[in-house]
């Protein structure tokens, strides 16, 4: 391996780490103690909720662009492995449609819901967010199959 591939697969591996482990913080973390911190509350969890997702879709983007283009580069370094790779991009594929549908679909669905749809619609985030963190730990598990075999 070339230090310029190690470099790529750092890059890519790292950014991948980094998506899911923004999402399982998030899911694991951040959600249950904004449940437990606001209680019945459910317009004050929303309003911080919200906050704390403003202003992040183009970084995850722009994150999963990255995490394309490296991964695009390793695959024509190595297309010995092609099969995992072409599994590896169809998982992320896949997340980024869903993360796609919460953005510019669900979020809006919330900022206007009402009081009886809210709790439809958290509950309807968390297993968006919970397939989409399978999802890319699945195809992160992948790429790392893909360097051992």
């Amino acid at each position: 391996m070339t230090v310029a591939t190690a470099l790529v697969a750092i890059v890519h591996a790292g950014l991948a780490a980094a998506w899911g482990g923004g999402m399982a913080y998030s899911l694991f973390v951040v959600q249950p103690k904004l449940k437990a911190y606001f209680g019945n509350d459910r317009d004050g969890r929303e309003a911080l909720t919200a906050v704390i997702a403003s202003g992040n879709r183009w970084k995850v983007l722009g994150l999963i662009g990255v995490i394309a283009v490296t991964g695009i580069v390793l695959l024509l370094i190595d297309r010995e492995d092609w099969q995992l790779h072409a599994a590896k991009g169809a998982l992320l594929l896949i997340a980024t449609g869903i993360f796609w549908y919460v953005s510019w679909r669900h979020w809006p669905q919330r900022v206007f819901a009402t009081a009886a749809e809210l709790p439809i619609l958290q509950r309807r985030l968390i297993r968006l967010a919970t397939t989409m963190l399978t999802l890319a730990g699945a195809a992160f598990a992948l790429g790392v199959l893909a360097t051992h075999v």
